[in-house]
């Protein structure tokens, strides 16, 4: 079973600061890509930044320039730094990891999503 929790949302001004936090526990092999979605009120999920295992990253447009995605292996946690925050950036923030799992002998791949963590961005 692997858990993973995000930590790190709140409420803060226009033009601030967050950095999210999201902690991947369990019977863990390895973990592929890492990546944060978003979901505002009335409207559907959407990517936010992706990094693969290798360091590779991918970012939204509405966020490039002011988001930084990371993550630290050994730790098996994974980071978003959200710079110059915007109202429209209010939404509840997800965590997603793709896990290799032992199962049975051998490993497989899971996909995997925290519990959201709220983010408030006030004008």
């Amino acid at each position: 079973q692997v858990q993973l929790v995000e930590s790190g949302g709140g409420l803060v001004q226009a033009g601030g600061s967050l950095r999210l936090s999201c902690v991947a526990s369990g019977s863990i092999f390895s973990i592929n890509a890492m990546g944060w979605y978003r979901q505002a009120p009335g409207k559907q999920r959407e990517l936010v930044a992706t990094i693969t295992s290798a360091g590779s990253t991918n970012y939204a447009d509405s966020v490039k320039g002011r988001f930084t995605i990371s993550r630290d292996n050994a730790k098996n946690t994974g980071y978003l730094q959200m710079n110059s925050l915007k109202p429209e950036d209010t939404a509840v923030y997800y965590c997603n990891a793709v896990v290799v799992i032992p199962s049975n002998g051998f490993v497989r791949s899971r996909d995997y999503w925290g519990q959201g963590t709220q983010v408030t961005v006030s004008s």
